[in-house]
């Protein structure tokens, strides 16, 4: 069992005259401080600095202007350091801390000059971004349109997926990718083969991207717990009810809870209740989602005030609910042909609403009465290969308790009424819509996630504002996965799948703020937020072979204003 409590981060150089005053309060931390320069003796800022434990708990802070550091830890005895700058080689040494004691350790990184391990270190971004994309937007094969497609579950372009191999080894991947998407369609299949192939060749990257050091990653402090033993934890959710995070293990068919204090995570399969093997889709004489085997996928959840979790079983066609502190579950079957239930949030009144990807449909289940409704929405074209439209996101109007939801495929956004359950769509103001959510005010925002951008919608009357996510190198457009807004500060998080970083949009300046994250290959999914502010996210690439060191992990963010705020910035 792994001892976490929550940590305080202080530099020296901005916090020397509130070092006394805030140790106080630390009970027997132990510290590691120093400098990170270049072997020039310049100060590297925005160095990673990461500490952890044999059992896969990690604290990571970033170096300040003057490439200082501190980071104060409860995690003690054997650990791991690694400092780690983009386009540096990491400095990596095993040390032993004392749960009080202070060590001082300044590092000088060595620059990259081979072209090789300089390629290696850019994201995946600018691998994809090498693709040749057809210049028109509206083609199957446009920029916007293959990061619909491909980059949906993936991040093509990373370490698993960039290796060099001829167009027709990439024939059955592609194959088996469309195939997931509803489309056997030959020609589109070679095309996309041999464009992939031309792309991944073994070119190198150079586009050199750097991300901007922004002031607030000084009070920041970076919270990792290695989940052993999972595949895909898609979705993670705290409980206000005990304090604990819960994910859902896609690919495992479990749920996880995880103690941010200790570090323990406890695994709960979800009972398969008669269900065969790939569920919903084996009775149907179709091929199961990613070769899944289970037979109940839990893909997105929600926690209901009094604790209890409901989830969408992506396999099996049903809402599961689970009950921590019995921890028993009852599965619902959703029916009506619904394949592939989604997202799930839910409304005021404590009604569970969800999104059916691939059947067009939004479900309600009311867990009063166990009672479920499926409503089908209006057909709209998918835009690319997909042969559906693919409704993805969900949000509840905190104004007038109205469901929104999003169709990814179909660049639409729909609004059900909770009563009549009448609906209406309206043309997304940005590209491949994704996850969605309400601010306290009312304003829906959405990633936009073949946009590169998010957008504040008036739903009132349909005006958007689009706000561009920081392109650092030319013709690098991100792809922001879903977004969620802190319920205090209400400032806007991002996930993304590309860039190793996550975004951070301070609303009232109209700024983002990008945290680089510690692993390459990060790929994040959706932020829960917890009663001290972090914001909370799995890391979950497929394959998990993907992410650097081969295990999915529960990521938090303290993003440190308290600390900030002391210091005067």
């Amino acid at each position: 069992m792994n001892n976490k409590t929550n940590s305080k981060s202080l530099r020296p150089n901005l916090f020397s005259g509130l070092a006394i005053a805030v140790f106080a309060f630390q009970a027997q931390a132990g510290i590691v401080q120093g400098t990170i320069t270049d072997t020039g003796g310049r100060a590297l800022a925005g160095a990673i600095v990461t500490l952890t434990s044999k059992q896969g708990v990690g604290e990571s802070v970033y170096t300040d202007t003057r490439g200082g550091y501190r980071l104060d830890t409860d995690l003690a005895g054997d650990l791991s350091l690694r400092i780690r700058k983009r386009y540096y080689r990491d400095d990596a040494r095993e040390l032993q801390l004392g749960a009080s004691a202070e060590m001082d350790i300044d590092v000088k990184l060595i620059p990259i000059i081979d072209p090789q391990e300089l390629s290696d270190a850019h994201p995946s971004l600018s691998h994809f971004s090498m693709i040749e994309f057809d210049e028109d937007e509206t083609a199957l094969f446009s920029r916007a349109n293959f990061t619909r497609d491909c980059l949906t579950c993936h991040s093509l372009g990373n370490s698993f997926t960039r290796s060099p191999r001829p167009a027709e080894f990439w024939v059955p991947s592609v194959q088996r990718m469309h195939g997931y998407l509803a489309s056997a369609a030959e020609e589109p299949i070679k095309a996309r083969s041999k464009i992939l192939a031309k792309a991944f060749d073994g070119r190198l990257a150079t586009s050199r991207p750097e991300i901007p050091v922004d002031p607030l990653l000084s009070g920041a402090t970076i919270h990792e717990w290695r989940l052993d033993g999972t595949v895909v934890p898609h979705d993670a959710e705290y409980s206000d009810a005990n304090g604990l995070v819960y994910s859902s293990d896609m690919f495992a068919g479990e749920v996880l809870e995880t103690n941010l204090e200790t570090g323990e995570t406890l695994h709960f399969a979800l009972p398969a209740d008669g269900e065969p093997a790939g569920g919903t889709f084996t009775r149907m004489g179709l091929p199961a989602p990613y070769g899944l085997t289970v037979a109940r996928a839990p893909h997105s959840l929600v926690i209901a005030p009094d604790g209890i979790i409901y989830l969408t079983d992506s396999i099996g066609a049903a809402v599961t609910v689970f009950d921590p502190a019995t921890r028993k579950f009852e599965n619902f079957e959703v029916e009506d042909g619904a394949l592939y239930p989604h997202t799930v949030r839910m409304d005021q009144q404590g009604i569970v609403w969800f999104t059916i990807a691939f059947s067009n449909q939004v479900g309600r289940f009311d867990p009063k009465t166990k009672s479920m409704k499926v409503i089908t929405l209006p057909q709209s074209p998918s835009l690319s290969i997909p042969g559906t439209s693919i409704p993805y996101g969900i949000a509840v109007s905190p104004v007038d308790g109205g469901i929104w939801y999003s169709k990814l495929a179909s660049d639409k956004i729909g609004r059900i009424d909770p009563v009549t359950l009448a609906v209406e769509e309206y043309d997304s103001p940005v590209r491949g819509p994704r996850r969605q959510r309400f601010d306290a005010a009312g304003n829906l925002w959405v990633a936009g996630f073949s946009e590169g951008a998010i957008a504040k919608i008036d739903v009132r009357n349909w005006k958007a504002k689009i706000y561009a996510l920081p392109v650092y190198a030319e013709g690098e457009i991100p792809a922001p996965y879903a977004l969620a807004i802190n319920p205090v500060s209400q400032d806007v998080w991002v996930n993304d799948t590309m860039m190793d970083v996550v975004w951070r949009f301070l609303v009232d300046e109209e700024r983002f703020v990008a945290y680089p994250m510690p692993l390459r290959g990060t790929y994040t999914r959706d932020f829960t937020f917890t009663d001290k502010g972090w914001a909370c996210t799995s890391n979950n690439p497929i394959p998990a072979a993907a992410l650097e060191g081969g295990v999915p992990e529960l990521i938090c963010i303290d993003p440190g204003d308290d600390k900030l705020a002391l210091s005067g910035l």
